[in-house]
């Protein structure tokens, strides 16, 4: 293409070397709706090499022992600490997030991923029994599996890919992974540290393209018996039928349809400012961003006036300026697609109290064509409406007022998801009852995201299969075997 110069151009690394690849994909800023970077758009061939490079890599790397695996992991999350402000700035760009986001919450947690998992993979232990009756001793043991396939996605793009590599090759196992086509350039700026951070060649390969081409191929290799992926619920059924004739292993971290609950006795000064964190950062898309808001009914308007407020004193505007809350959604579609939300929201007759269609949005000169919305919140909505039930995954929240305890439990595990609950209440009986009843992976009460990666993440229903965290990884990525000795 001719503007192509200009352009930043991908390559694929695979066997610790950059591939060009025979077509490409546009990538396009957010910010500015410009086309400014091509990614691979690898398949079957790229894949195939990939899982070739990572088979042949698996012998030499799955028998280092887990100190020197945990030096490497150490040495790779001080090199990009070290590149942290570039790998911020290109991680907003590439995004649409803003600036500070990047530099406060993305980079940094990619960083604690790899210390994180160079840490904890020296301390676990096996178990063991002893039968004196019989004679025997049993133990287990824990191996690598082999080459593990994982597919990321593009809200949180450097952080949840390295929250897959970091278990994976910790625990001994190599790795294809595949980045959101939409975000891959931190991806292969990490490619590029992996050689001085003495990652041996194969170990980490990355395959970038689009989830039904690469992302496809990937899944049904036979020579890849694990796959961890973080995105759609859709998305998963497909993975999880075409790896069904291999018999995958499979780690799944899908969306959610998080609520809020807010008793009538809850902290407003605490509660107001972090749930509007909770329903807006990173512009709503995280998969535990707050979707619904629940609020015993005497506080209500008040907790509603309070809400809208604050929500208008967001700044939307260029991710690059330090000032703003909140940067541009992903895409255009995925823009057209959260407004169309809020239009059925009040074909519903639902109440839109700011934001998208009530208020007026004003960008910066370079930023007109960027895919910008403002903060939404929406009252009056039915339960059973779209946007009560489906993950609309932009900043947009419903606000409904409840009654009783056992109602709001009721009505907040009406969805088809599970993945995060907060609840908030200075009643410590309460928060105990309310969240052993709440079908939901993860409970924060009086506090949103306070995450310790030591404990199970993941969630129940449609949100998702299996957990991530610790122990979790590390079951997840290696094989246990059981071994009896009589003596």
């Amino acid at each position: 293409m001719a503007h192509s110069k200009a352009l930043l151009v991908l390559e694929n690394f695979i066997g610790g070397k950059f591939v060009p690849c025979s077509s490409y994909i546009d990538s396009y800023n957010p910010s500015t709706g410009d086309v400014y970077c091509r990614v691979p758009d690898s398949g079957k061939e790229e894949v195939e090499a990939a899982v070739k490079a990572a088979k042949n890599a698996f012998p030499v790397w799955s028998s280092k022992s887990p100190l020197e695996r945990s030096q490497i992991l150490n040495k790779l999350a001080d090199l990009i600490e070290q590149d942290l402000e570039t790998f911020a700035q290109a991680e907003s760009k590439d995004q649409g997030k803003t600036i500070t986001f990047a530099r406060t919450v993305d980079i940094p947690r990619a960083v604690y991923n790899f210390r994180f998992f160079a840490s904890s993979i020296l301390h676990h232990m096996t178990e063991c029994t002893e039968m004196a009756t019989m004679g025997c001793v049993h133990y287990t043991s824990r191996a690598p599996v082999g080459v593990a396939g994982l597919i990321s996605p593009w809200n949180l793009p450097l952080y949840l890919l390295t929250w897959k590599i970091a278990p994976a090759i910790a625990c001994g196992n190599t790795v294809v992974a595949k980045p959101s086509e939409m975000t891959s350039v931190t991806a292969w700026m990490m490619c590029k540290l992996l050689e001085k951070a003495g990652v041996p060649h194969g170990v980490v390969n990355v395959v970038f393209g689009t989830g039904t081409k690469a992302g496809e191929a990937l899944v049904c290799h036979p020579d890849v018996p694990l796959i961890s992926f973080t995105g759609s619920t859709l998305t998963a059924q497909r993975i999880m039928e075409k790896s069904a004739p291999h018999c995958k292993r499979l780690s799944m971290e899908l969306g959610g349809k998080n609520p809020a609950i807010v008793f009538d006795d809850a902290d407003l000064t605490q509660c107001i400012p972090t749930t509007l964190r909770s329903s807006f950062a990173n512009q709503g898309e995280i998969c535990l961003c707050t979707s619904r808001i629940f609020v015993q009914r005497g506080i209500y308007s008040e907790f509603l006036k309070r809400f809208v407020a604050e929500a208008k004193k967001w700044k939307v505007g260029n991710p690059s300026d330090p000032t703003v809350n909140m940067g541009a959604l992903i895409s255009k579609e995925h823009l057209e697609k959260v407004r169309s939300y809020v239009k059925k929201a009040q074909a519903e007759g639902a109440r839109v109290l700011c934001g998208e269609g009530v208020d007026f949005l004003a960008l910066p000169t370079g930023n007109q064509k960027g895919y910008f919305m403002l903060p939404t919140v929406i009252a009056e909505v039915k339960d059973e409406s779209c946007c009560m039930q489906e993950e609309i995954f932009g900043p947009v929240t419903c606000v409904v007022a409840f009654d009783t305890e056992e109602e709001v439990i009721e009505r907040a595990n009406g969805v088809k998801y599970g993945l995060a609950a907060t609840v908030w209440s200075s009643n410590v009986g309460r928060v105990h009852r309310v969240a052993q009843r709440l079908q939901s992976g993860l409970v924060w009460t009086n506090c949103w995201l306070v995450r310790d990666l030591n404990l199970p993440f993941g969630g129940m229903k449609a949100s998702g299969i299996g957990r991530e965290g610790a122990k979790d990884s590390y079951e997840f990525f290696t094989e246990v075997k059981t071994i009896t000795i009589k003596h």
